[in-house]
């Protein structure tokens, strides 16, 4: 005879469960909170959370593409799922007057930095613990493994791939789902799903245009650089009018153009980063190629000594949800929240590194691509909300801090409880 283990309540067991672990995971995550650490430096934050893990009865591997940590429940025959969640921070000063605020600075190439976590990345890796937690006590209800991801370098499109550079999915397991999710500055406690394109790709090009320096009196022997810079910025801005498809969606943008040091001196050279970003990969460097085209023609219209010098300095794919899975993890989320704490999320222009997990020819790790759902937190609590102009939820989104800022702050209790409670439903809606 079979004996099967007794059916429960899933959304009052799931929110046992967390309320159990809140105020363990609530610690942890102010701990994380006051003490940041920048891309590919999560040495701190990776050990705590390692820890967590250890201490929920998870196998833990660290150092995994750097700092990453990842962390294994195998609880008999099924499926694999594998939860992501981030936990960089950014050069950011922080400004939301919080008792645990960031007072950190960190040394780089350009200085001294202030630290935050602006972005919420300590939010998103303290949720993977809080559903670690979960999982733990509710092994009787599902079967299958879990296996969660502490992921660094989010913020410059680094941690994905250098955990699957790694043997992620040969050291440990290639699993048969992804997911992860994001805060967005929502209302608190509700949850947002995006079926298909959800977010774009993203380049950061570094370009060194070369000239022949001098005296600003004696500009007929020289080539001035700056002049050619020039050119190439006014000839961007034709890319998306007259190049791109008026359907699409497509941004460039030159976020910096340095050159000289003083009036009277032609400089040697003119830097220019460029950032652009699409919902398209094949459109995506499309544009990149036209960058890279109007530069060398301008260059060589300015008669440049040398050919221009260009150097990536971070990239990532767009992200596309698999429609199938979405819907999945969007019912078994409405099934627990109620369907009035769900709304469609916006397409968003921002960036991730997280569809590299799931993109097997991008991600280089052979075979079919792996399914995957990112979905999206709220952060604002209920008062400020409803006293927020708009309609819609893109609306009231406008008029709220977003991320990067040094006011955002997306740590409340109803958001993390939320997170916590949203990864445990999609794992289970896998497991269970």
């Amino acid at each position: 005879m079979t004996i099967h283990p007794q059916r429960i309540d899933l959304k009052e067991a799931i929110g046992a469960q967390t309320g159990a672990a809140f105020e363990t995971v609530q610690a942890l995550y102010r701990q994380l909170h006051q003490y940041p650490e920048l891309p590919f430096q999560e040495h701190e934050t990776s050990a705590r959370l390692a820890e967590a893990l250890e201490a929920l009865g998870y196998e833990v591997a660290r150092g995994v593409g750097g700092t990453g940590v990842v962390a294994l429940l195998h609880n008999g025959e099924g499926p694999t799922v594998m939860l992501r969640g981030d936990m960089d921070a950014l050069p950011i000063k922080e400004d939301t007057g919080l008792d645990y605020a960031s007072t950190r600075t960190a040394e780089t190439e350009s200085g001294t930095v202030p630290l935050m976590h602006a972005c919420g990345h300590d939010l998103h890796s303290s949720c993977v613990v809080g559903a670690a937690a979960v999982m733990a006590g509710l092994k009787d209800q599902w079967s299958g493994t879990l296996m969660l991801i502490c992921q660094p370098a989010e913020e410059i499109f680094g941690g994905a791939r250098a955990m699957l550079e790694d043997g992620l999915f040969e050291r440990f397991a290639r699993p048969d789902i992804i997911l992860g999710q994001h805060n967005m500055p929502a209302q608190a406690g509700t949850v947002g799903h995006r079926a298909g394109s959800a977010m774009a790709a993203c380049t950061n090009l570094a370009v060194t245009i070369h000239g022949a320096g001098g005296h600003g009196s004696m500009p007929a022997q020289t080539v001035d650089p700056v002049v050619i810079a020039a050119h190439v910025v006014t000839r961007l801005q034709t890319i998306v009018s007259r190049e791109v498809p008026p359907e699409e969606t497509v941004v460039v943008t030159v976020g910096k153009l340095h050159a000289g040091t003083q009036a009277n001196i032609i400089p040697h050279s003119a830097e220019l980063e460029i950032n652009i970003r699409s919902f398209d990969d094949a459109l995506h460097r499309q544009v990149v190629a036209s960058i890279e085209r109007i530069v060398r023609a301008e260059c060589e219209a300015g008669r440049a000594p040398t050919p221009p010098e260009f150097r990536v300095l971070n990239e990532t794919i767009a992200l596309h949800n698999d429609a199938t899975a979405v819907t999945h993890v969007r019912r078994a989320h409405g099934e627990h929240f109620g369907e009035t704490s769900l709304y469609d999320m916006p397409r968003l222009n921002g960036s991730e590194d997280f569809p590299y997990f799931g993109n097997a020819e991008a991600g280089g790790f052979g075979g079919e691509d792996i399914p995957y759902v990112y979905w999206f937190i709220g952060a604002t609590p209920a008062e400020r909300w409803q006293t927020t102009p708009g309609g819609s939820v893109a609306e009231k989104m406008r008029h709220l801090e977003m991320p990067h800022s040094p006011y955002y702050f997306p740590g409340n209790p109803v958001t993390l409880r939320t997170g916590i409670e949203a990864m445990a439903v999609g794992v289970l809606a896998y497991l269970g």
